[in-house]
């Protein structure tokens, strides 16, 4: 396991996040921890259930009932969902509980996602991002943030996770090599960002915490570049 240093560099390109769609809160939900994407629909973990709903309507299309209480992923197949001190794999068709590893935080985990054959955790007051084996749960590498780690996505090659202290939250592009800042989207004040999540192309879902929402935030084109 290799660890690096992250610090902010001064090139780093900040912009206003541009939400273009709030969804939610949906009826019965609080909180929304962890987020993912499975190329049709958006799931959120509540902390009792995984909902999914479709982004084009915004209306709720499943219900699993689960643990659930920070990140979320999807592998193509499979749900993977952050119960505490452990991480399960889920069939989002019938809901069962496939297979469990431990989480590397043992209940510090927040963000999840799925990248190149890994999944990768978010370690909130840790500031760090794991990559983790998905069939035994062994850490990788590690990545050094500067900020709290909320959610965690990958696109294009590009690694993004959200960050949230106080009233402060942004989502924000790093070197995956060296943890340094590339970019930054400064959400709203007063505007968390928990989970995270890119549709693939040129939007993240994010997670709005104790709001009940998920706010459907563009992706800059200079990211793309």
């Amino acid at each position: 396991m290799s660890s690096n240093t992250s610090k902010d560099r001064p090139q780093a390109t900040a912009h206003a996040a541009e939400i273009v769609r709030e969804y939610g809160p949906f009826p019965g939900v609080d909180q929304i921890h962890g987020v993912t994407h499975d190329g049709r629909r958006v799931w959120a973990a509540t902390g009792g259930s995984l909902i999914a709903f479709d982004p084009g309507s915004g209306e709720p299309a499943r219900t699993l009932p689960c643990a659930c209480d920070a990140g979320t992923a999807f592998d193509g197949t499979h749900l993977y969902q952050i119960a505490e001190t452990r991480i399960d794999k889920i069939d989002p068709v019938s809901g069962e509980v496939v297979a469990s590893i431990p989480a590397p935080g043992s209940g510090s985990d927040s963000g999840l996602t799925w990248a190149e054959g890994s999944l990768w955790v978010g370690q909130y007051r840790d500031r760090r991002i794991h990559q983790i084996d998905p069939a035994t749960g062994a850490v990788v590498r590690t990545i050094e943030s500067n900020r709290f780690v909320t959610g965690v996505t990958w696109v294009d090659g590009e690694l993004w996770h959200g960050t949230w202290e106080g009233d402060v939250s942004e989502i924000r592009r790093i070197d995956p090599s060296s943890g340094a800042v590339l970019e930054r989207l400064e959400m709203p004040s007063g505007t968390g960002v928990s989970g995270l999540e890119s549709d693939g192309a040129d939007l993240f879902y994010a997670g709005g915490g104790e709001s009940g929402k998920i706010r459907a935030v563009r992706r800059p084109k200079a990211a793309r570049s």
